[in-house]
């Protein structure tokens, strides 16, 4: 006997967030690359190479450390939230900062001043923010819309009973959760853009002016965001809790960057 699935629908609280968090994660990075070139007549081939810096560090070579590090350490850093926040932390400054001192220093160094320094960031930060969460919310968005015109419904029913079992559990999500989780996506990717432009700030200045001083300064608030939001998340403390410290914690590092900025003469 078939059972029958009780399909909701998808409020319209949650449909705004879904595309606030899209504009957020899709079309705040476009908006910047279009303004920065426009504006500062920085280089596309700057986005590229941030694009790529990410992709390469942060998304291949970062996830074989893991594979190795935690097959060999067991339970032993996932079962402690601060073990697990101080590694997540130093690996992620480790390959990020690493990554994005190597792209200025040798793919950047005849191209590298303060516009391209920003354009770098946001093409780092971009691309973090469309494969981590601008795809997925693409996704959440189209099926969300299917479930409330009937048609993933009449489309499932067409499918043996385990897959639309299978299908409708890993669905369901879209209208059970509390609307207000849906703009959080697009919150943490506005911070995190920003982080990443104010990051790239401080190791465009750590190569311009031959100062590793600003590089570590990036890899320590790097590490620092990065084990805050693990720890205090892992601590089970509300994700709006979390935002919002992330929010305030980016705001004062992006203060500081633009000062830098500001006092930096274009190279």
């Amino acid at each position: 006997m078939n059972t029958v699935l009780e399909w909701g629908t998808v409020s319209g609280a949650s449909l705004i967030g879904m595309v606030l968090s899209l504009i957020l994660s899709i079309g705040l990075p476009i908006v910047l690359l279009i303004l920065v070139k426009i504006k500062l007549n920085a280089k596309l081939t700057s986005f590229v190479i941030g694009c790529a810096t990410f992709i390469v560090f942060a998304l291949m070579l970062e996830p074989l450390l893991h594979s190795v590090v935690l097959t060999a350490t067991g339970t032993l850093l996932t079962d402690n939230v601060i073990l697990y926040g101080l590694y997540g932390g130093l690996a992620a400054a480790l390959f990020e900062e690493t990554g994005r001192l190597i792209a200025m220093k040798f793919f950047m160094k005849d191209s590298l001043n303060k516009p391209n320094a920003l354009m770098y960031g946001i093409g780092h930060g971009g691309i973090e923010a469309i494969l981590l969460v601008g795809i997925t919310y693409v996704s959440n968005l189209m099926t969300a819309v299917m479930i409330n015109s009937g048609a993933l419904q009449a489309s499932v029913e067409l499918v043996d009973a385990e897959l639309r079992q299978t299908t409708f559990e890993q669905i369901k999500v879209l209208w059970e959760l509390p609307s207000w989780q849906f703009y959080m996506a697009g919150v943490e990717r506005l911070a995190a853009l920003i982080l990443q432009i104010a990051l790239s700030v401080l190791v465009y200045k750590a190569v311009a002016k031959k100062n590793r001083t600003y590089w570590f300064i990036a890899f320590g608030i790097h590490f620092a965001v990065d084990f805050l939001t693990v720890v205090i998340t892992g601590l089970g403390v509300p994700i709006w809790i979390v935002e919002s410290v992330l929010l305030v914690a980016v705001a004062f590092v992006a203060y500081y960057a633009y000062q830098l900025y500001k006092k930096e003469e274009t190279v």
